[in-house]
């Protein structure tokens, strides 16, 4: 799916994406298990963050770096972000163990839009325009997304036109674009979410725990 200003834009578009009835060229949500892929990609395929880089969370100096690929308008991820993400944070990245960056994978139009008003927030509040999309998902993946969309983005900051001037960013839409191509092309990445623990692929809504055995070994005790 090649994303376009007009196509992210487009009333009809927006209206199929939430309703379910698009689906020519979409990925597909992950709905098999989690499970490791093998294969690990090269380290400078892993990290080509795209365009305008990645948002990091986390000590440069932590041992495990945490790459995870998501939709916005994915259920697993938004079910990711409520549940994993907040023990996540709390036992590793507050600490000092792990550096976490979330890139972009939008599997529609809709998803786009999200991860642009994240960008577009700023660096300081990217993340936390993420965790209130995934957290207030049902609110704006609707029928007419684009109000809802605007009065979540608004606590952020983001005045209407700020907002208007963002869904019209072409530039930006196209380094998203580059960001999810490259996962495809480079990472093997089809679903979502995917992460990458030090390099290695794991696919799923993971737990903490399936998160914790991947993390702990490459921790130095004491």
């Amino acid at each position: 799916m090649s994303l376009t200003r007009r196509r992210l834009l487009s009333a009809t578009a927006l209206f199929g994406l939430a309703g379910g009835g698009f689906t020519a060229g979409l990925l597909p949500y992950l709905t098999s298990p989690a499970h490791a892929d093998d294969t690990p990609p090269s380290p400078a395929d892993l990290a080509d963050a795209g365009p305008d880089g990645d948002v990091m969370i986390g000590s440069e100096k932590a041992p495990v770096t945490v790459i995870e690929y998501a939709s916005m308008t994915c259920p697993h991820c938004a079910h990711f972000s409520a549940t994993t993400f907040p023990e996540l944070q709390k036992r590793y990245i507050d600490t000092g163990k792990v550096r976490y960056t979330l890139r972009a994978f939008p599997l529609d139009a809709l998803a786009a839009a999200g991860f642009m008003l994240a960008r577009c927030a700023g660096n300081e509040k990217y993340m936390p325009v993420v965790e209130t999309l995934f957290a207030k998902q049902a609110d704006w993946v609707v029928k007419e997304p684009i109000p809802p969309l605007k009065e979540i983005t608004k606590q952020f900051g983001l005045t209407e036109d700020a907002f208007n001037q963002c869904l019209s960013n072409q530039k930006l839409l196209d380094a998203i674009q580059a960001v999810r191509d490259h996962a495809v092309q480079k990472l093997g990445v089809n679903s979502t979410p995917t992460f990458f623990i030090n390099g290695k692929k794991l696919i799923g809504d993971l737990s903490i725990d399936q998160m914790a055995k991947e993390i702990d070994p490459y921790l130095k005790e004491g």
